[in-house]
């Protein structure tokens, strides 16, 4: 009990050294002075401007690929061979067709670390100058079969009807062609030499995969809620198309594109190799890999850095395929 002359306790008066807060209840609540000047401190340092601007999916995917090894690895890679295939004579000063038959299939010796192949010519060489043709073939491939398969397919998936049903069933047949009886087939009837019926070829007989890509991809695109937005305020098939569409439905083409790149250049060597592919005087890794394929017991080094060069080419622009398509399909984030 308290003395008559001390007034009674009231918890809604603040204590000596104390200062009021209001707790947005209807109420006050009681804090001391250090904690009330430090909850000041705190709310007055809060930041006010605007929030980090959000990315979109190819600034966040770029992002993401930078501090993915596997896609620096294999754009170093690339890169280099891309460098060699354009500028060969930067680290082989040699000339790849010129052969001395008496150093038939000798091993390295100074100035020539890969030895020499059957006709005498210097496999490091031919090795570096392969890079022109099997660089050139892919990428001329992946080019003509990525954007003729995603314009038919995207037509075909935008506007449907009679249309798609048609290209479903042309990517059908083409689907049941063996690529390589159709090469010795189509191929064999060709005498060029140049790298153009080969890419024509890859071209006639890629273009159905990514047609079916496009086409997929553009289906899904086109229900979204911000195309039918865009045609119920009137716009046009094309705008739509080209503005709405197409930039969120090329990301699964580029993907299926870029690993596609790989297969071609080893299909162009599969198809030297057999003979209806490049054919000398071209340098390409496939011939050499076909000339040595019969004295593999007697100059194995004829074999090894054409198949090795091939090989690592091959894997380079698969693992990049695969970086980019962790990179642009949320799915596997």
């Amino acid at each position: 009990m308290p003395e008559r002359n001390e007034p009674a306790f009231d918890p809604l008066q603040p204590a000596e050294g104390e200062a009021m807060a209001p707790t947005g209840q209807g109420g006050p609540i009681d804090l001391a002075i250090e904690e009330a000047e430090s909850l000041e401190k705190k709310l007055g340092d809060a930041p006010t401007g605007p929030q980090e601007k959000a990315r979109s999916l190819w600034s966040d995917a770029w992002h993401q690929l930078r501090r993915n090894p596997v896609f620096v690895i294999s754009s170093l890679m690339i890169l280099f061979l891309v460098i060699i295939a354009i500028w060969p004579q930067l680290i082989a000063s040699g000339d790849p067709l010129q052969c001395d038959l008496s150093k038939s299939q000798q091993g390295s010796a100074p100035g020539h670390p890969f030895g020499y192949d059957t006709q005498g010519c210097d496999v490091y060489t031919r090795t570096v100058y392969g890079a022109r043709a099997s660089i050139t073939v892919g990428v001329c491939a992946t080019l003509g079969a990525a954007l003729l398969g995603s314009v038919l397919g995207g037509l075909a998936g935008f506007f449907g009807g009679w249309g798609d049903s048609l290209l479903s069933r042309v990517a059908d047949i083409f689907f049941g062609i063996p690529v390589v009886l159709g090469g010795l087939v189509f191929l064999s009837v060709v005498t060029s030499t140049t790298v153009w019926p080969v890419v024509g070829f890859i071209v006639l007989l890629g273009w159905p995969q990514i047609a079916r890509i496009g086409r997929g991809s553009v289906i899904t695109a086109k229900q979204n809620d911000y195309v039918q937005a865009a045609r119920a305020l009137g716009a046009g098939n094309g705008r739509m198309m080209l503005r709405h569409v197409a930039p969120n439905a090329i990301a699964p083409v580029i993907v299926v594109a870029t690993i596609a790149l790989g297969t071609y250049i080893a299909l162009e060597a599969t198809l030297s190799f057999l003979g209806v592919g490049l054919r000398p005087p071209t340098v390409s890794w496939g011939i050499d890999i076909s000339n040595a394929a019969s004295q593999i017991r007697n100059a194995p080094h004829m074999l090894l850095w054409p198949a090795g060069a091939l090989s690592l080419t091959v894997l380079a622009f698969i693992m990049l395929g695969d970086a980019v398509r962790d990179a642009l399909d949320p799915k596997l984030r």
